[in-house]
């Protein structure tokens, strides 16, 4: 540990930027997480899933909580990100006890990790599943553990995506502990750029101007809800602000050790209480972003979003002794290694190469992490569009 807290300082620095990160905490994270991926998890699907569906993800919810909580630590423990929660004292004590549905806004690149997080802290880890583009299952170790634990990947193509939400809802059906579904229903992550074309879509078609969020694609949305309404009794509607005196959370700023800050209002809503029509589900939807957007007004301006409790979720120890217990192992088994393989320059590029092979997957991982280019709504040519937009 003494060595990780070294390279966190010098890690400031550019020139040994991915280098000391991958010697100092990368390079045994991943070798652990590439051995319970590519061993337990793989076994587990073709030895224990054919035979019983339960079984397995019983199985397998501990496993990938053993891999997911390296990257928990990097968020708790590496970067010291903290995550204040606000919501009623009865909504926390029931989190993780029941299944939800969650939908949130996509503020940055490590909301996902953010809900990883608080799940954390409830107990669900495990069992935590989403909706997400089809590349996200091809990110190596972490996309192909989630695929492991019921990831829905879908093209983003509702012709396509219509059959495969609906396999993906069957096998929920059988799902018989807690679980989280998380539905990014905004589709893609907030920017000014992507703001600007939902204000100009809004605009054209008559819907209220968003200023903080981006406006709802409701179609998986709906689905969730009119396919699994029997199974799920709540949904979590989850609103994510950066404070205005705190940088804003990225992946790469994680990576070097940059601590943030990120609130999180958290409103617990039965899901019998929407409407039953398909248009109904929608508009409800639409309506939560109404809200959404008027929320984050408030807190732009305060600070705070001020009408809930902010819950202690601590920082538990978990994490951080996992990757302690992982990094002992694999550094004891290095050391045998090398007394039972003498020194040769053979060895050299051996570790050199494996080394480059690590920085190649760190910087895969990030790429997938950026946010993606505005896929924005058709609208006609703006004339006098930009005039009546709100500011961001």
């Amino acid at each position: 540990m003494l060595i990780l807290l070294i390279s966190k300082q010098i890690w400031q620095s550019p020139l040994p930027l991915f280098f000391l990160l991958v010697l100092s905490s990368f390079y045994p994270a991943l070798l652990s997480t590439l051995f319970r991926c590519f061993y337990f998890q793989v076994v587990l699907f073709i030895l224990v899933r054919p035979f019983s569906k339960n079984i397995f993800r019983r199985i397998n919810k501990e496993v990938a909580e053993l891999l997911w909580l390296e990257i928990v630590w990097l968020f708790d423990w590496w970067a010291n990100v903290k995550v204040e929660l606000y919501t009623d004292q009865e909504t926390y004590e029931i989190l993780g006890k029941e299944p939800a549905l969650i939908i949130s806004n996509h503020r940055s690149d490590i909301d996902w990790l953010v809900g990883w997080v608080l799940a954390q802290r409830v107990g669900c880890l495990g069992y935590t599943i989403a909706l997400a583009k089809k590349s996200l299952s091809y990110l190596p170790v972490l996309g192909w553990s989630m695929w492991f634990s019921s990831l829905i990947s879908l093209e983003r193509s509702w012709n396509k995506d219509e059959n495969i939400l609906k396999s993906g809802f069957r096998e929920l059906n059988g799902f018989h502990q807690p679980f989280w579904l998380a539905v990014f229903v905004e589709g893609t992550r907030f920017t000014h750029t992507k703001l600007l074309a939902a204000q100009e879509y809004a605009v054209s078609v008559g819907k209220p101007i968003p200023r903080n969020v981006l406006i709802p694609r409701t179609k998986g949305f709906v689905a969730s809800v009119s396919h699994l309404r029997s199974i799920i009794p709540a949904i979590y509607d989850i609103t994510l602000a950066i404070p205005k005196d705190k940088p804003r959370p990225t992946l790469l700023r994680m990576l070097r050790g940059c601590s943030s800050v990120v609130h999180v209002r958290l409103e617990r809503r039965l899901i019998q209480e929407l409407p039953e029509d398909e248009s109904g589900i929608a508009q409800w939807c639409r309506d939560v972003f109404v809200v959404k957007d008027a929320l984050l007004d408030r807190h732009l301006a305060t600070g705070t979003f001020g009408d809930q409790e902010c819950q202690d979720i601590g920082r538990p120890k978990k994490s951080l002794m996992v990757v302690i217990c992982w990094s002992c192992f694999l550094f004891l088994s290095a050391i045998k290694f090398f007394e039972w393989c003498p020194f040769s320059w053979g060895g050299v590029v051996f570790c050199a190469v494996f080394l480059v092979l690590v920085l190649v997957l760190m910087q895969i991982l990030i790429v997938f992490s950026k946010s993606e280019k505005s896929t924005a709504p058709k609208v006609p040519p703006p004339t006098t569009l930009k005039e009546n937009l709100l500011p961001a």
